[in-house]
């Protein structure tokens, strides 16, 4: 199966914030790009991502925050359709890479990403601020 992928960009003041209430996220200064792989009108799977930046490289990058296929539809192609557009884009603008996260336990998901040559970043750990931390620092007057 060859799953059609279309692009649907997300970005500020053009229905932003409609949208991305249905992918039941609720701020209006967010761009993120939504790409669907359909078949006929069906939605198979999607991906969410957005640009970065690298210090390490100087250039911008792709940073995939969610790929998702319906279960039904793995194993078909559809997730390595939508990685293989974002990694086409990539190569066409001149980022530098693709990012993401996967949960240390979804082996599936690690053997399908290693299968497609991704590899793991060895020495790095994601951190994150949140919750009441996010909101105590967020409401402190440090500055520079």
């Amino acid at each position: 199966m060859q799953p059609a992928v279309r692009v649907v960009a997300l970005g500020g003041g053009h229905g932003l914030a409609a949208s991305l209430a249905a992918l039941r996220l609720v701020t209006d200064d967010l761009t993120a790009v939504v790409t669907v792989a359909d078949d006929g009108g069906t939605v198979l799977g999607a991906s969410i991502h957005f640009l970065n930046f690298s210090t390490w490289t100087g250039r911008v990058g792709i940073y995939l925050e969610d790929l998702y296929v319906r279960p039904e539809y793995r194993g078909r192609g559809v997730g390595r359709a939508l990685l293989a557009g974002l990694a086409r884009t990539a190569r066409a603008r001149g980022y530098a890479r693709v990012d993401w996260s996967v949960l240390d336990w979804n082996q599936s998901a690690i053997r399908f990403y290693q299968s497609v040559g991704a590899v793991p970043m060895a020495g790095w750990t994601g951190y994150r601020l949140s919750g009441e931390a996010l909101a105590a620092l967020g409401s402190t007057d440090h500055q520079v």
